[in-house]
């Protein structure tokens, strides 16, 4: 690992560093959300509303992070979230990513638009996989999909469904990371800046979606296109009921904000719901899914699990979700940030961070295991009276 590298001691270093190896159209695409951006904010500000309360005097001499997700055992309560195109920002991309999940004992999950194939990641991670899946017009496309995972060894499929269209993503339209691209004069230069990225784009294999590489030209515009294009809006549970008997083993609705979708994702189902408002980059001024979690738990926590996905920066942060009913955290942009700032061992870098957070905040805390990470440990923040002079 590079000295860099070493000294990122959070996820903030790990993003100013991907700021400064990175292209601003690629940086952007990661960094950015829709609208004013106040949910992407709200996320991780969301958490500060609860206060962990330490219990001492307890034998902290061992602590136990280990959980399971999708009927699948991890070695701590934190997994790898699907997301797009990973090879726009290292040229390993999700096989990077993969390996650094490896590495870190957890779960990893491929998105359908990646550039690594379904077979491809299987083939470098044996360990637990999840594969994230639409419902496209073609349905050609997800009996394929679903095909391909059952051979490749896929233990959960997740269905996203907040995507009926994109969401109002203004530092895309900024430097031109639209589909298809029309990058601007001023992008164009700033990736001229950066010789490193260009070269590696260059000289090793050309950027494609991967998972669709048969059916469509090799082109990276046609393939996004093609892939927008098949974004189906007369989607219904129905479609998704379907999904659930055609794979028949664990399977997570993601994209849920209220205790109504996941109950009506409990009655259809679904094994799992993933709270999560796709990291702020669709509605903006939707709830931070920290502020739903609690609701969703009540309605669903003893029908299905319940996993918070959306502004994990701390294991703080992943030690309020736990102890408000969450099974699990997925994270998206904190690797993605190590994977820009350093390939696979950044990627792990991101995971390693979140991991030692984790099991330090545990042992501070006084609980030993995850399931001691209850509501006892948790309290409201309370409203302090504006002083008057």
């Amino acid at each position: 690992m590079s000295r860099k590298l070493n000294r990122c001691y959070n996820i903030a270093h790990l993003r100013e560093r991907a700021s400064k190896r990175l292209p601003a159209p690629m940086f952007h695409y990661i960094d950015g959300a829709a609208g004013d951006e106040w949910t992407m904010n709200r996320n991780t500000q969301a958490f500060d509303a609860y206060e962990l309360v330490p219990r001492y005097l307890v034998d902290v001499s061992k602590i136990d992070l280990s959980t399971s997700v999708f009927g699948q055992p991890i070695d701590w309560p934190v997994f790898c979230s699907p997301t797009a195109m990973n090879r726009l920002f290292h040229h390993e991309g999700e096989c990077a990513v993969a390996r650094a999940a490896a590495d870190e004992g957890t779960l990893y999950s491929l998105s359908s638009i990646s550039t690594a194939s379904i077979e491809e990641v299987a083939e470098v991670f044996k360990g637990p996989k999840l594969f994230q899946i639409y419902v496209f017009k073609d349905r050609g496309i997800d009996r394929e999909f679903i095909r391909r995972c059952k051979d490749a060894g896929y233990a959960a499929l997740a269905l996203t469904v907040d995507v009926p269209t994109a969401g109002n993503r203004e530092r895309d339209l900024d430097t031109g990371m639209t589909v298809p691209p029309r990058l601007t004069l001023m992008s164009l230069l700033d990736i001229a800046m950066h010789p490193r990225w260009v070269w590696n784009h260059l000289t090793k294999r050309p950027i494609e979606l991967a998972n669709v590489r048969d059916r469509v030209s090799n082109d990276l515009t046609t393939l996004s296109q093609f892939f927008s294009d098949q974004l189906d809006r007369s989607v219904t549970w129905d479609d998704a009921s379907s999904m659930i008997d055609e794979w028949g083993g664990p399977f997570a609705i993601k994209g849920i904000l209220s205790a109504a979708d996941a109950t009506r994702a409990a009655e259809i189902g679904a094994s799992a719901v993933i709270i999560s408002n796709h990291g702020g980059r669709q509605l903006d001024t939707s709830p931070a899914p920290i502020e739903v979690l609690k609701e969703v738990v009540d309605a669903v926590g003893d029908r299905c699990e319940v996993i918070l996905e959306g502004g994990v920066r701390r294991g703080v942060h992943v030690m309020k979700a736990l102890a408000l009913g969450a099974k699990a955290c997925s994270v998206g942009r904190p690797y993605l940030f190590g994977l820009a700032a350093g390939g696979e061992a950044g990627a792990k870098k991101a995971l390693n961070i979140l991991r030692t957070d984790l099991e330090r905040d545990m042992t501070l805390v006084g609980c030993r295991n995850v399931n001691e990470i209850d509501s006892r440990v948790i309290r409201d923040v309370p409203v302090w009276p504006v002083s008057r002079r």
